[in-house]
């Protein structure tokens, strides 16, 4: 029955990627200011974890950049140590859960400044945690609503921050503990798991009703399934992940037509593709891809 998992559709849910290294706008200006690092899940909790990441920054008084990010289908759990800290987070709060966020988000970096992340699979929170992801969709909230106290603790010491290979190992160790309490399989995760493994490779499915007949799921069902553990339906995960996509192509040099490229992401209007593009990126594809490199602004 749909939502039953076996065996072997565990295993390839934990192992498949759920989400994308995309998403950072005009990647390559960012890295001149701000370093980006990710690393890997441990076994432990690669159910539940896509992987860690990290951001250092030092810039110059007086000067600044922004980071303009599309968003993800995932949830982040965060410490973020900066002088100047970024409006949502919480007051005196270093270690946040935060939600996914429906559109572009943009990020004032000045200062300095360290983030330590732990990036759930898509899901992967609510099922560790049996929480409803809806209750963090568009917010940044303290850890400690979301996660044990104690591990909040521990992941905000400043001396544990300042090692980031530790700092990952304490976070897997005690989202491990979590998850040792997780008493059995939940089908309904792996289901999900598998669903968003297929969108994520498959660009012959364009619609929600497309990913249904392909699971044996109703629509219905793939609504309720992904705003229980997603915290967005599946119509907005699919197209940010193709949009993930036609980003990519650009900022990778992609010199061919926009209305290729919209047709080979299952897009046959390229007026409705553009649309999309720009409601989400903020400038249409063609734009996009003539904007010359940005200095950072004083």
């Amino acid at each position: 029955m749909p939502g039953e998992a076996d065996a072997s559709t565990t295993s390839t849910a934990v192992t498949a990627s759920t989400a994308t290294t995309a998403g950072v706008l005009h990647p390559d200006e960012l890295a001149r200011y701000v370093q980006l690092e990710r690393a890997p899940a441990g076994a432990a909790v690669r159910r539940w974890v896509e992987n860690h990441w990290s951001l250092r920054w030092d810039l110059p008084p007086g000067r600044h950049t922004t980071s303009q990010i599309l968003p993800h289908p995932t949830c982040s759990l965060t410490v973020e140590l900066a002088s100047h800290p970024r409006p949502e987070m919480p007051p005196g709060v270093t270690v946040v859960v935060t939600g996914v966020v429906t559109e572009r988000f943009d990020v004032d970096v000045r200062g300095s400044g360290h983030v330590l992340g732990v990036r759930f699979r898509p899901g992967g929170l609510a099922a560790l945690t049996g929480l409803a992801a809806s209750a963090w969709t568009e917010r940044t909230v303290a850890a400690i609503e979301v996660l044990p106290a104690d591990l909040c603790t521990t992941l905000g010491e400043p001396s544990l921050v300042s090692d980031p290979g530790s700092w990952r190992a304490a976070a897997e160790e005690g989202l491990a503990h979590l998850g040792a309490e997780v008493r059995r399989a939940d089908g309904r995760y792996e289901l999900l798991l598998t669903i968003v493994a297929d969108m994520l490779e498959d660009r012959s499915l364009l619609t929600v009703a497309d990913v249904g007949r392909r699971h044996g799921v109703t629509p219905r069902t793939l609504q309720r399934l992904f705003l229980r553990y997603v915290g967005v339906g599946p119509k907005w995960v699919l197209a940010r992940y193709r949009l993930h996509d036609a980003v990519s192509a650009l900022d990778d040099g992609y010199d061919g037509g926009i209305s290729e490229l919209a047709q080979s992401l299952g897009w046959y209007d390229q007026a409705h593709f553009t649309r999309e593009f720009t409601a989400l990126v903020g400038e249409s594809p063609g734009a996009y891809r003539r904007r010359p490199s940005r200095q950072s602004s004083g």
